[in-house]
C-alpha cells in the first residue's frame, strides 16, 4: 500500500486508542487478535459500521488470561473511541469528556499514528459475511447495561439453563468464577435477547395441528418475526449473527445459548436461513484462525457428535431430502453445508433407521414431544 492511500484510511477510518494496556495483554477487533507490546496504544485504519472489540488481560508472563470482556461498537468515518486501562480492574474504562476531546484531537494529529497497529482489511470481507445485518439499533437492543459482555457476569443468567454433555464440557472449559465484583454485579441482567420457545403450545388444536407445528415451526417463526422483531427478518438474522460474535470472540455462554435456540428454530423451519449459519459455521471450523498463544473455544466437546448442531442438521438433511420440492438454491446450500461439515468434522448423516429415516436416542432433548391428551398418550 502506498503512503497516500494508507494515510486516507488513517484519516478516515476508525480509530481505537486503548491507554496504558499491559503488555501481553490480548486486544481484539472482529476476526483479529493482536498481543499488546511495549508500545502498543490501540487500532488504527477500522472501516466506519459495527464490530466488535474485545480484550483478556494476562499474567506478567502471558501465559495465562482471563475471561474475555467485549462491547459492540457502530461507528462512522473519522470517530476515536478512548478507553483507558483501569489497573485495579483489569478492564478498559471511559476516560472524562475533556480528556476524550484532548485525546481525540491528538489521534487526528497523528500523534499516536506509530504506536497504533494496523486493521487487517484484507479480513474485512470475512467480518461483514459475519455481521452484515448487525446495525446500530440492534446493538442498542440486545446489548446489556454498560454495554460489556463477559462470560464473568453470567453465572445468574445461565445457572438453570439445561445443559449437554458438551455445553457443561464448555461451562468448565471457560472456568466461571461464583465470586463477583462490584462490576460483575451491575452486569448480571446480561443481554437482551429475545426468548425462543422451544416447543409450540397451542390451545384448542387437533393433535395432528400440534404435530405439525412443532415439526415446522414456520407458524412460530412468523409469530416471533411479527411479535418481537417488528416483521423485520434483518431484525432476526441481526440478533442471530450479534449471539454467534459474542459467543465466538467474546465467549459468552448466554450468546451460545440464544445462537443455539435461534438455530434451533431456524433449522426447524422448511425454509431456513442457511447463508448466514453457513458463513458462521465456516469460520468457526477455521481452528487455525484462533490464536494459539490466547484462550480458545474451539475444541472436540461442542463440536462432537452428540453436540445438539449435529442433531439439527441430521434432521435438516433429511427434510431436505425428502421434500417433494425443493428450492434449487437452498439445496444447492444443503450440499455445500453437508460437505463442509463432514470435511471438518467427520460427521455422518446416513439416516438410521430405515422405517422413518430419523432415529432419536433416549433422553434426546431433540425428540419428537409427546403429550398427553385426556386419558390416553399419543405421540407428537
Amino acid at each position: 500500500m502506498d503512503s497516500e492511500t494508507a494515510l486516507e484510511l488513517v484519516k478516515h477510518g476508525v480509530t481505537l486508542l486503548f491507554l496504558d494496556v499491559p503488555q501481553y495483554t490480548l486486544v481484539g477487533v472482529d476476526t483479529q487478535v493482536f498481543s499488546v507490546g511495549p508500545i502498543f496504544k490501540g487500532i488504527k485504519m477500522i472501516p466506519p459500521g459495527p464490530h466488535f472489540v474485545y480484550y483478556s488481560s494476562s499474567s506478567r508472563e502471558g501465559r495465562e488470561f482471563s475471561p474475555i470482556i467485549g462491547f459492540f461498537i457502530d461507528v462512522g468515518p473519522s470517530e476515536v473511541i478512548v478507553r483507558k486501562w483501569d489497573q485495579q480492574e483489569e478492564r478498559l474504562v471511559k476516560v472524562s469528556e475533556e480528556e476524550e476531546e484532548r485525546y481525540t484531537l491528538a489521534v487526528k494529529n497523528l500523534e499516536f499514528d506509530r504506536q497504533l497497529g494496523p486493521y487487517n482489511l484484507a479480513n474485512y470481507e470475512e467480518w461483514k459475511r459475519l455481521s452484515n445485518f448487525i446495525s446500530k439499533s440492534i446493538i442498542k437492543r440486545l446489548e446489556p447495561i454498560g454495554g460489556e459482555i463477559s462470560v464473568v457476569c453470567e453465572n445468574n443468567v445461565v445457572r438453570n439453563t439445561p445443559k449437554t454433555s458438551m455445553e457443561e464440557a464448555l461451562d468448565k472449559q471457560l472456568n466461571i468464577d461464583n465470586s463477583a465484583t462490584s462490576f460483575h454485579e451491575s452486569q448480571t441482567k446480561g443481554c437482551y435477547y429475545t426468548t425462543i420457545p422451544r416447543v409450540v403450545k397451542c390451545k384448542g388444536v387437533s393433535v395432528q395441528e400440534l404435530t405439525s407445528l412443532n415439526l415446522d415451526k414456520t407458524q412460530l417463526l412468523e409469530t416471533l418475526l411479527a411479535k418481537d422483531y417488528g416483521g423485520s427478518e434483518n431484525s432476526l438474522l441481526g440478533e442471530l449473527q450479534f449471539s454467534f460474535v459474542a459467543f465466538l470472540m467474546g465467549q459468552s455462554l448466554q450468546a451460545f445459548f440464544q445462537w443455539k435456540s435461534l438455530v434451533s428454530l431456524l433449522f426447524g423451519c422448511t425454509e431456513a436461513f442457511i447463508k448466514v449459519i453457513y458463513y458462521q459455521l465456516k469460520y468457526g471450523l477455521q481452528k487455525d484462525r484462533m490464536d494459539e498463544t490466547g484462550p480458545s473455544l474451539f475444541d472436540d466437546s461442542w463440536l462432537s457428535a452428540d453436540s445438539f448442531l449435529h442433531h439439527l442438521f441430521k434432521d435438516f438433511f433429511s427434510l431436505v431430502q425428502d421434500g417433494s420440492v425443493v428450492d434449487g438454491d437452498l439445496l444447492s446450500w444443503t450440499r455445500k453445508f453437508k460437505e463442509l461439515l463432514e470435511s471438518n468434522l467427520g460427521w455422518e448423516f446416513q439416516q438410521s433407521s430405515v422405517v422413518d429415516g430419523i432415529y432419536f436416542e433416549e433422553n434426546d432433548e431433540f425428540a419428537p414431544v409427546v403429550e398427553i391428551l385426556g386419558d390416553e398418550a399419543q405421540a407428537i
